[in-house]
């Protein structure tokens, strides 16, 4: 008997919410690169509902990739969903050509990730965006003027707790790194479960 695939439960639960907002800040077609693309939920979901739209998937963690070929491979996505790589966002190379991609995706890196990342994420954006491309991360963050909700208090403290390098990052903070790389924040979305969906762009 197959093994069942790996299943994130909180990616089934926002992947419908995420994907309203795609179709509304995506053009109809494109090349889209996902960084930690984990179980390869997401990759499969906006295939389908993006069906303009061809997905590259990514991780870091090799482990990761069986499971995201199988979803990739599965009728409803094939030859929308690329064959899984793995990618290191620390590499001072990408496997792939500048200018490569009209979106780049990352949902839930940042906040279980050394800091560093979120300078190689928006670098390696920078490099490898069109130049009318989007970056588009979701996750939780503070926000200097907005209450941060108790659950995501609790979350930030479980995630320092763990591992010293890892925590919900500032907005703000996120949002001078990506400027450093030449990126600006277009358009903050505010997602179910306390979470942001943000779209950064180059300058104008």
């Amino acid at each position: 008997m197959t093994a069942p695939l790996p299943f994130s439960p909180a990616a089934e639960r926002n992947k419908q919410p995420i994907l309203d907002v795609l179709r509304r800040v995506l053009p109809t077609q494109g090349l889209a690169l996902e960084i930690a693309a984990g179980t390869g939920q997401h990759a499969a979901w906006f295939a389908a509902g993006l069906p303009g739209w061809t997905w590259q998937p990514t991780d870091f963690d090799t482990d990761a990739l069986p499971a995201i070929a199988a979803r990739a491979a599965e009728p409803a996505r094939s030859g929308l969903v690329c064959a899984p790589l793995r990618l290191d966002v620390m590499a001072p190379e990408w496997p792939f050509e500048a200018a490569a991609f009209d979106a780049i995706y990352c949902a839930n890196m940042l906040h279980i990730s050394p800091w560093a990342t979120c300078a190689a994420l928006m670098n390696g954006a920078a490099r490898h965006l069109t130049a009318d491309g989007v970056l588009i991360t979701y996750g939780p963050y503070l926000e200097e003027g907005v209450p941060t909700s108790p659950g995501n208090l609790a979350f930030d403290a479980s995630l320092r707790s763990q591992n010293a390098d890892w925590g919900i990052r500032r907005r703000e903070d996120v949002e001078q790194v990506a400027q450093r790389a030449g990126l600006r924040l277009r358009e903050r979305h505010a997602m179910p479960a306390n979470n942001l969906l943000l779209v950064w762009g180059r300058e104008p």
